[in-house]
């Protein structure tokens, strides 16, 4: 039922870095990997969320409203902007470690935001899945399932990165680096938007 290709496209989606990972990795150089754990979830139900979102309204609402993907990807773009700019500012406080600034309130946000969701919705899910509820299923408990390594893994980067086992790179460069990988996600995305409008 569920085609190789599908996990394949999946994991090596998944694997990208984007927002969502730049935050999972973020989170393990301020607080490591076990109380950074508390953001799979987040990151899974914004993913269930925004996909579930797009798939539902790309077959019904873009042809009554043509400028709505539009103002979504404008408004991700804003959002990752945002994220950006906070952790370029905190990237020399001290965190506290029962205060991470990567909270699952944000990586939710983030995830929701992420303009892979929409890739995923409209080229890797099946077609199929948005009217079959059982293949619809399917497809997003594989989906589910894959999140949790792959999170782990860039969790544990950014836990590892903390260890100062590689001395050149601390958490103000990794946050700083953090919030410019942001960024360069930001501009792509309002380009496609504005030469849309």
């Amino acid at each position: 039922m569920i085609s190789w290709f599908f996990i394949g496209l999946v994991i090596t989606i998944l694997f990208t870095p984007g927002p969502t990972n730049t935050l999972l990795a973020s989170s393990g150089v301020q607080v490591g990997v076990r109380k950074s754990l508390l953001l799979i979830p987040a990151e899974a139900l914004g993913y269930i969320v925004a996909i579930t979102a797009w798939g539902m309204l790309i077959g019904k609402v873009s042809t009554a409203l043509p400028l709505l993907p539009t103002f979504l990807k404008l408004m991700s773009a804003g959002y990752i902007l945002y994220l950006a700019i906070k952790l370029w500012r905190t990237a020399n406080q001290q965190v506290a470690l029962n205060q991470p600034t990567i909270r699952p309130r944000e990586l939710l946000f983030a995830t929701l935001l992420n303009p892979k969701a929409l890739l995923f919705a409209s080229a890797i899910f099946p077609a199929v899945a948005w009217k079959s509820q059982d293949i619809y299923l399917a497809h997003m408990s594989a989906f589910v399932g894959l999140i949790l390594p792959i999170a782990l893994f860039w969790i544990s980067v950014g836990a590892m990165l903390a260890t100062n086992k590689v001395k050149w790179l601390s958490q103000s460069k990794l946050q700083r680096t953090a919030s410019v990988v942001l960024i360069s996600f930001s501009i792509p995305i309002s380009y496609s938007a504005l030469i849309n409008l």
